[in-house]
């Protein structure tokens, strides 16, 4: 077991200023897999430090130079894809093959597609009698979730840095290997010293310390709502921008005419995957009452074949979850939905067989779930889908439309143009019609309790610039 007692902070590995530190647990096994840091308000301030003196020169370079450390970046991306996957299961517990095509590939295309954006994308305007210019929005505070780890990092550093800001990354407790990885690469890639800074902690330390530190211009956060919420109200007494990505309870809605057997069987891939730990899941499954008994029959087979197992199995389809609270967590709001009347179809609070050692949740479809039911408004997080059934086209939009959240979603019906009068008429901000695939190119972030500004494409770029317009 691994034992690490620094941080990355002005372009070096620095001993961490408190003595407090992290275990490491592997998800599947419970056993410690190394220690970290737990950073203190004094390593927010040297990081801050270091990314303040750094902010100017690197503000300053053109974006043919950021290009150039960018691109080293994304090739140690590259040329570390196992290793990052195998970081990924053993601290996270996602299964290998899932970890290897998603939680290594995803960055890796996320960082790429920055790439062309900053090489194409036009820092000055002309708007009448004024040059309008996009400058850096200066130091950012990245506070990144466990779920996702290496992909959340990417979509938030590197658009950054192609932005001209400099960075203090705080990453989950939970996942912090890969965290340092990216740190290795970042420092072998060359960039100025401070103008990426790495500090490993708690967020009621170090996230804390950093979310509120008055040398900080924005504050970049995925995570919970509640947490979400209280970084804003502390970025609003200091004037700092935000960027928030939160939760979500999003809706699949099959419209009567669509292809039931597909829009099911999609759901459940969809909403199982990273062991239900995907803020954007489709955890709520709308479908007209006349076809709702055919598609809990569908459910149940499809539900069948996700059986929880060892993460580091290449057959292995669904994980444990991140740790044992999450378990005891997922398997509440379990209990809780059958408690109010849900219907077990797949799935339930007991350990899935084989499963003993480990932090596992049986991937559970709950049926008969109403509007008003606690498992159809809050974020489980977990291999949990409600399915609920609808009496009409409005009825069906005023339970998608009916939670605080609205992150993502899914329209299925028998043409486009019907799918997309639908979709248009959701207060959220990302859906799939007919089964689209995710685009990294396209906005992600949420309407409503889902968060503030987008992340990803053009649009992720644009959160980390603000504009100066000169008149002639």
């Amino acid at each position: 077991m691994e034992t690490y007692t620094d941080q990355y902070i002005g372009g070096s590995w620095q001993p961490s200023r408190g003595k407090e530190a992290i275990t490491v647990v592997n998800p599947a096994t419970e056993a410690p897999l190394a220690v970290v840091p737990a950073g203190t308000a004094d390593d927010v301030d040297a990081a801050v430090a270091a990314a303040r003196s750094a902010q100017r020169a690197w503000g300053a370079t053109s974006p043919e130079t950021r290009l150039g450390y960018l691109t080293a970046i994304r090739d140690g991306l590259a040329a570390r894809q196992g290793e990052i996957a195998e970081t990924v299961t053993a601290e996270l517990g996602s299964p290998i093959g899932f970890a290897s095509a998603v939680q290594a590939a995803l960055p890796l295309g996320v960082a790429t597609t920055y790439l062309d954006i900053l090489a194409n994308y036009e820092f000055t305007e002309r708007v009448g009698n004024s040059t309008v210019y996009a400058e850096p929005a200066g130091l950012v505070a990245a506070i990144t979730p466990w779920n996702y780890p290496l992909h959340q990092i990417v979509a938030k550093v590197v658009p950054a840095l192609a932005a001209g800001c400099t960075v203090v990354l705080k990453p989950a407790e939970d996942t912090p290997l890969v965290a340092r990885l990216f740190a290795q690469i970042v420092h072998e890639a060359g960039l100025p010293a401070g103008v990426f800074n790495l500090v490993t902690g708690v967020g009621a330390v170090a996230g804390a310390a950093l979310a509120a530190h008055p040398d900080v211009d924005l504050v970049s956060f995925t995570g919970s709502t509640a947490v979400g919420r209280s970084i804003a109200e502390q970025a609003g007494r200091g004037i700092k921008r935000v960027a928030l990505e939160l939760g979500g309870k999003s809706a699949n809605v099959v419209l009567p005419g669509a292809d039931l057997a597909r829009a099911v069987n999609v759901n459940i891939g969809n909403v199982f995957a990273n062991s239900g730990q995907t803020c954007s899941a489709w955890t709520r499954l709308l479908v007209h009452q006349d076809q709702y008994e055919e598609a809990v029959a569908i459910a149940a087979k499809a539900a069948a074949k996700y059986a929880p197992g060892d993460p580091t199995s290449a057959e292995t389809r669904v994980g444990p979850v991140v740790n044992a609270k999450q378990r005891e967590r997922v398997r509440g709001y379990i209990q809780q939905g059958l408690d109010a009347g849900a219907r077990l179809v797949a799935g339930g609070v007991d350990a899935p067989e084989g499963c003993e050692v480990g932090y596992y949740v049986r991937p559970t479809v709950l049926a008969d779930v109403s509007a008003e039911m606690t498992v159809a408004q809050e974020e489980i997080f977990g291999p949990v889908l409600c399915m609920l059934a609808y009496r009409d086209e409005e009825n069906a939009l005023e339970l998608a439309n009916g939670t605080e959240y609205g992150l993502a979603g899914g329209v299925w019906a028998a043409d486009e143009e019907t799918a997309v009068a639908f979709a248009r008429r959701m207060d959220t901000g990302q859906i799939d019609i007919n089964g689209g695939r995710f685009n990294p190119l396209a906005p992600f972030g949420g309407y409503k309790g889902s968060g503030v500004g987008r992340e990803l494409g053009r649009h992720g770029l644009e959160e980390f610039l603000q504009p100066k317009s000169l008149q002639f």
